[in-house]
């Protein structure tokens, strides 16, 4: 593959004169709209975000000491802590509507680890399809055997996404490292090709494949009766939900995406417009992570069962307080003359 020379590319806000009141007005709006985004962002989504991905943590360990373990509950556990490094990393965007800056290198490998989290939550949710989908046939073909040692499936997924990563980052080119830029977690100065193979791999192929599950759960009917097969039939809200969020999130994020290959294939850096729209799909990227851990939460059983319990023992522990607060008052009735 050819070497792109990438060294003219920069934000708008950064490299266009501002010469008229009009367009002066336009970008103060847009770096107060990003801004306000950026403030919600970090004050609601992500303290709900980790305090969801905390409880089902802790939930998912209690489970396993307690040999409650399921090759369902091993997969979301690694969705979940794929989730909550993805919100780790949207730490990134609290300097908006400025940017990072750090040289190529450094950019390069935060986008490594940062991709490496996006492509894994998105497999490991595909293999979470596929557990529950193969619960619908005979145990004895390969696949189902398959799927029953989840340690081995998910190595198979690490090992993909390591690959789609490292892709990701030859692709952002091998000049020019020492060189300051503003960063973002897909940069900027990326190729073309880069922007290209992550929606191929990280939106287009991953989308057909779960619309494939979801299409085969609905036309198959599964096995009469089995704890396991019931389980994994008040798993389905939570898969539904999650599936609906990530397309919604990640589509407007892909689509984003594309548009500014388009910008780099004119050899346009486009307006303060494009690059608001963009800086808002990257936060809605992130709130598909937080979104997600708080359905796992509310929506998968063995967790909505803990969460109940534990409300229903601080119900009763405040009901129980409550009545011993009450105080008990001994009346004396005045005995008058027989």
């Amino acid at each position: 593959m050819a070497s792109h020379n990438m060294t003219w590319i920069s934000y708008p806000s950064k490299s266009q004169p501002f010469t008229s009141p009009e367009e002066i007005e336009a970008f103060i709006a847009s770096q107060n709209i990003i801004s306000r985004l950026m403030h919600c962002y970090i004050a609601f989504f992500v303290p709900t975000g980790l305090i969801a991905g905390i409880c089902i943590l802790i939930i998912f360990i209690k489970n396993h000491l307690q040999n409650k373990r399921g090759s369902l509950d091993l997969l979301l556990l690694h969705f979940t802590i794929s989730n909550i490094i993805m919100i780790f990393f949207s730490f990134t965007v609290i300097t908006r509507p400025d940017y990072l800056t750090a040289n190529h290198l450094v950019c390069s490998v935060l986008s490594f680890f940062f991709n490496f989290g996006y492509f894994n939550s998105q497999y490991v949710f595909i293999l979470t399809l596929l557990t529950l989908l193969l619960e619908r046939f005979p145990p004895e073909t390969a696949l189902c055997k398959a799927t029953q040692r989840p340690i081995l499936c998910v190595g198979i997924v690490l090992t993909y996404t390591f690959c789609l990563s490292l892709t990701e980052a030859l692709l952002l080119g091998t000049d020019n490292y020492q060189l300051e830029a503003d960063c973002q977690l897909d940069p900027l100065f990326a190729w073309p090709e880069y922007e290209i193979v992550k929606f191929t791999f990280g939106f287009g192929i991953p989308s057909l494949l779960q619309i494939l599950c979801f299409t085969v759960l609905w036309a198959k009917e599964g096995p009469a009766g089995g704890a396991a097969s019931q389980q994994h039939i008040r798993t389905y809200p939570a898969m539904y939900a999650i599936s609906v969020t990530i397309f919604i999130c990640r589509l407007f994020y892909n689509i984003m995406i594309l548009f500014r290959t388009t910008l780099k294939l004119q050899r346009s850096i486009g307006t303060t417009k494009n690059e608001l729209v963009m800086n808002i799909a990257e936060i809605v990227l992130f709130c598909e992570s937080c979104a997600s851990l708080v359905v796992i939460l509310c929506f998968h059983k063995p967790c909505k069962d803990e969460v109940l319990k534990v409300i229903q023992k601080c119900r009763r522990e405040t009901s129980a307080n409550n009545h011993l607060e009450i105080p008990e008052t001994a009346t004396t009735h005045p005995s008058g003359p027989q």
